[in-house]
């Protein structure tokens, strides 16, 4: 992967386009090592098997680069092999992810996967994807380990200001649940695409009186 990490970023997981993709210029270089057979290799018959056997090289190439990651903090979609493509879409503004596949991707275990985010884009589809159950369920898993620390982080936040607050006010204590609750409301609204990340702010800083 050529995309560089954020701090605390860690990859969950790497997963590829179809390996039936290759099918077509393996069968090429078989034929081609077939006709130099009969052609005769030391004569011009090397041209029919080289050919193949670089076109071969550099579609795999380009297959080994054209990537999706799961982090836990986004998915990326990658590809070019001398130019360089990605694309990012963060946990956060995910809202539902999907896969489908026809017959022959039950077959061969590929499909589409189609990520619906809070973007005015709408949504993202990656084609072709190898195990697409997996990278659909990888997902999934980390946008609900986002979710968890977050509100982990929230928690923390509102304790703290709960705290600092008491000092001052006592009546702040009793008030910490009702402000629990709706930094999770906000939070939801911020995950759903339905608060903005400066509204969020605007709106948390007002419940814990900044």
């Amino acid at each position: 992967m050529r995309t560089p990490l954020q701090k605390g970023e860690k990859i969950l997981l790497v997963t590829y386009s179809s390996w039936v993709a290759l099918i077509g210029p393996a069968l090429f270089v078989l034929v081609g090592l077939v006709a130099s057979y009969f052609i005769g290799f030391f004569q011009w018959g090397w041209i029919a098997a080289v050919v193949p056997i670089i076109f071969f090289i550099a579609r795999y190439a380009a297959w080994k680069v054209n990537i999706w990651v799961v982090t836990n903090y986004r998915v990326i979609d990658e590809a070019g092999l001398l130019s360089h493509y990605a694309k990012e879409s963060p946990l956060d503004k995910i809202n539902n992810v999907s896969y489908d596949q026809t017959l022959a991707g039950r077959i061969f275990n590929f499909g589409h996967v189609e990520i619906q985010t809070a973007a005015e884009v709408g949504a993202t589809d990656y084609y072709n994807v190898n195990h697409p159950r997996r990278l659909k369920d990888t997902i999934t898993a980390a946008q609900s380990e986002y979710k968890n620390s977050q509100f982990a982080s929230q928690a923390n936040l509102m304790a703290a200001a709960m705290q600092s607050n008491s000092r001052h006010d006592p009546s702040a204590v009793a008030a910490a649940p009702n402000v629990a609750a709706e930094l999770e409301k906000l939070f939801e609204l911020k995950m759903k695409g339905a608060l903005s990340e400066e509204e969020y702010n605007k709106a948390k800083a007002r419940l814990l009186g900044h």
